[in-house]
């Protein structure tokens, strides 16, 4: 056999082994894949809440007469004002605000 029959051959085979990797990726892609039946339900991502936002909330609360609460849901947060509030415990301490006046 000469040298270009055998490179010839070994490119066969080669393309041989690219196709069944590619059957492989392919069978595998569809068991572990969501089907086009089945819809792909995404994480329910809340909302981050702005400063402002928060401010408002806790504004009615303190209009309708929760001031004292809202002080003390403060302090629970670490601060002594609601901009010194760790943003990440906005949707929290809202959470909390919204169950005054509830009981």
């Amino acid at each position: 056999m000469s040298k270009m029959a055998e490179v010839a051959e070994i490119i066969n085979a080669l393309r041989d082994v690219a196709s069944s990797i590619n059957s492989i990726a392919d069978d595998l892609t569809d068991m572990f894949s969501y089907s086009s039946k089945t819809p792909e339900i995404a994480p329910a991502t809340e909302k981050a809440m702005s400063l402002e936002e928060v401010r408002a909330i806790l504004a009615d609360k303190s209009r309708d007469g929760f001031t004292a609460q809202i002080r003390d849901l403060l302090q629970k947060y670490g601060a002594g004002r609601l901009s010194e509030i760790d943003p990440a415990n906005y949707m929290a301490l809202v959470a909390d605000a919204e169950v005054l006046g509830n009981a």
